[in-house]
């Protein structure tokens, strides 16, 4: 155990480390954090329509959802401005925390980092109808010659420019091409701004006028050189940018995360990470936001829709299945302390984390039993996850539960937190229940042993 510790600490922290306060990913993370807001709502709108239009048809109450149709639609509005536009809010916060994190104005940087994401997009839609009947030809001929195609005289396909993606682009699947553009775009807006190549305005002129007439040249170049790269990419490949990234890189990551082997190292490097008294979530947050946050939104947008669940592994499954009451499932702990342990320092420790627990706040047990630095408990706090995510990947994949599809808040206590992000499944309540009995199993001996060490002196 001691030859596992020095090498983590001599070879994995460090590295750990520097990702933790790399500024970059630091402003990625803020950036998915400060959606927010949008995000629960889009989750509360999702989750409200599932009670009032999806259960209810399910059940036949067709008069009952007909009651219900002003909420239902104002729920879609909710919808329609949040999780289904995720990557254009994403574009905005993004900008904002990278220029934050350069000391430059953030607002011009948000709205740098947003106009390169919608140059991105592509600007026409193709319609396709069927017909009940054959047209006559000289119809054929007219759509033809309007650039229209038709095959089999039943069969029309018509081009329009001026429309954007909506389904394809703004939700999960452009969130990818934010991230790329977003840093491009901002970087080369903040570095300009930094080198102070910018309009200088008198000392008389209004401070907000000056900053934006600062901003005017790095802005400008940020945005060309993005419009180049849109251009010559689609000249090169004839295919947009974001379909490149959405095909060749975003999708790919996505299937790689669905993987048993990848929820593994995810739980594994968080714990450890924890562990050491660093935040594992908060460092793996570029991954478990960016890509499984990803997953999330798609499958979010799909509920809506009543669309088939394109992922079953998303951000929120581990929120809720696999680490319940907090990371390392520390509220079997809090149980176990307060059924076996006879120190009294321990007893103490879980009867005041005991309320926090309950809403999946650990840090009073973590650093007040404490587990950092542990060698006793650092077993339990890493087998524990590693078992409840085992147990519920294989639970999702065999169809014994429903995938996430809403996104809950992280402080909804265990059980309904599982019930509500899966749309109202209550084979996620029992899912949870046997997650948290085998993470006391687990948990138990270890408490037990406890019982046999000397106090840890806190000074």
């Amino acid at each position: 155990m001691k030859n596992f510790m020095a090498w983590i600490e001599k070879f994995i922290l460090p590295v750990a480390t520097k990702i933790g306060t790399e500024k970059h990913l630091i402003a990625l993370r803020d950036a998915f954090i400060t959606t927010l807001p949008a995000t629960m709502a889009g989750s509360i709108a999702v989750l409200l329509n599932a009670f009032l239009r999806d259960f209810p048809s399910d059940f036949g109450w067709i008069r009952f959802v007909e009651l219900m149709e002003p909420i239902i639609t104002i729920n879609g509005y909710v919808w329609a401005g949040t999780t289904a536009v995720m990557a254009v809010i994403f574009a905005t916060t993004l900008g904002y925390n990278l220029a934050k994190a350069y000391d430059v104005d953030p607002l011009a940087g948000a709205i740098v980092s947003l106009a390169a994401f919608l140059m991105g997009l592509t600007q026409t839609a193709t319609s396709t109808l069927e017909l009940s009947e054959a047209l006559p030809q000289d119809t054929i001929n007219l759509i033809v010659e309007a650039g229209g195609t038709v095959i089999d005289g039943t069969q029309v396909t018509a081009n329009a420019w001026g429309y954007f993606n909506f389904g394809a682009h703004m939700g999960g699947a452009g969130l990818f091409t934010a991230i790329f553009f977003g840093l491009i775009s901002t970087l080369i807006y903040a570095k300009l701004m930094l080198k102070k190549i910018t309009i200088k305005m008198p000392a008389a002129v209004p401070p907000a006028v000056a900053k934006a007439f600062a901003a005017i040249i790095p802005a400008l170049v940020a945005l060309y050189v993005i419009g180049i790269i849109n251009y010559g990419f689609y000249q090169v490949t004839g295919q947009a940018v974001i379909d490149w990234i959405s095909e060749t890189i975003q999708t790919p990551l996505l299937h790689l995360s669905q993987g048993f082997g990848a929820v593994l190292i995810i739980v594994f490097l968080v714990h450890t990470l924890w562990f050491f008294g660093l935040h594992g979530t908060n460092i793996l947050a570029p991954v478990l936001l960016s890509i499984y946050g990803t997953a999330m939104n798609d499958n979010m947008n799909a509920y809506q829709l009543g669309e088939a669940i394109p992922w079953n592994w998303t951000a929120a499954s581990f929120d809720v299945f696999v680490w319940p009451g907090g990371a390392g499932v520390t509220l079997m702990l809090i149980v176990a302390l307060l059924l076996f342990s006879r120190r009294a320092d321990s007893k103490t420790v879980a009867k005041l984390a005991l309320a926090p627990g309950v809403f999946n706040i650990n840090e009073p047990v973590m650093f007040g039993l404490p587990i950092v630095l542990n060698p006793l408990y650092m077993i339990p706090y890493i087998l524990a996850p590693m078992a409840t995510a085992t147990l519920s990947y294989a639970a999702t994949l065999l169809g014994l539960v429903n995938p996430v599809v809403v996104n809950v808040i992280w402080v909804m206590p265990a059980g309904i937190s599982g019930f509500l992000a899966t749309g109202g499944d209550w084979r996620a309540v029992i899912l949870t229940l046997m997650n948290l009995i085998v993470a006391f199993l687990i948990w138990a001996p270890f408490v037990m042993a406890a019982n046999k060490v000397t106090p840890i002196n806190h000074d």
